[in-house]
């Protein structure tokens, strides 16, 4: 391959110029920084810059995204620290994810086989209720279902199936994924439950 004749060809960022230039230089250290420890304004500026966040989003200290205008969150989603959403391609995280500390989502490769070394792109979708443990990294094309988890370390280039548990590189599926049913909480009526002569009757 020849990588002094390397070109991006049709592809393009997909913001104009001025976009990229705020985001590098303002929108990308402000959502990074340990200095603003509070997710609800990395949220925000997220947002300025094109993302489609819901509520209850967590983002931790560290998070590195490439572009935000290609980035789709549900709601109650936690992004631990030092995630790196690479998103040159689409990054879709439906509610209720988990993405635990230095995860790598990859949304670009290469053709091997091209002299001009062609760059390929493709998008991550990520179901509700998953779990993307500590140093993942998923490549692209890549959905996982609903309810999967990518155990620590793992790395993937295939889809997963929903509720399973994969780890490994490449990662195996190594059981399924059973969750327990919540327990109910006891629902007491004070007024009913205690007797007049009881110390915390309601009556005193």
């Amino acid at each position: 391959m020849r990588l002094n004749q390397y070109t991006t060809g049709t592809y393009t960022p997909g913001a104009p110029l001025f976009q990229q230039l705020l985001w590098f230089f303002l929108g990308d250290p402000l959502v990074r920084s340990r200095l603003l420890p509070f997710s609800g304004l990395k949220v925000l500026i997220l947002r300025w810059f094109g993302a489609k966040i819901g509520q209850g989003v967590r983002i931790k200290p560290g998070v590195r995204i490439k572009f935000p205008w290609r980035l789709t969150v549900g709601d109650h989603v936690w992004i631990g620290e030092n995630a790196w959403i690479d998103n040159l391609a689409l990054v879709t995280i439906e509610s209720h994810v988990c993405l635990s500390q230095d995860i790598y989502l990859c949304t670009g490769n290469h053709d091997w086989s091209d002299p001009h070394f062609q760059l390929i792109t493709a998008e991550i979708y990520i179901e509700q209720r998953s779990w993307i443990a500590a140093r993942a990294v998923i490549g692209p094309g890549v959905r996982v279902a609903q309810g999967a988890i990518l155990g620590l370390g793992s790395v993937t280039g295939r889809s997963l199936a929903a509720m399973t548990i994969y780890a490994g590189n490449p990662a195996q599926p190594i059981k399924k994924r059973t969750i327990r049913e919540a327990v109910p909480e006891m629902i007491q009526n004070t007024s009913e439950s205690l007797t007049p002569n009881s110390k915390f009757s309601v009556a005193e």
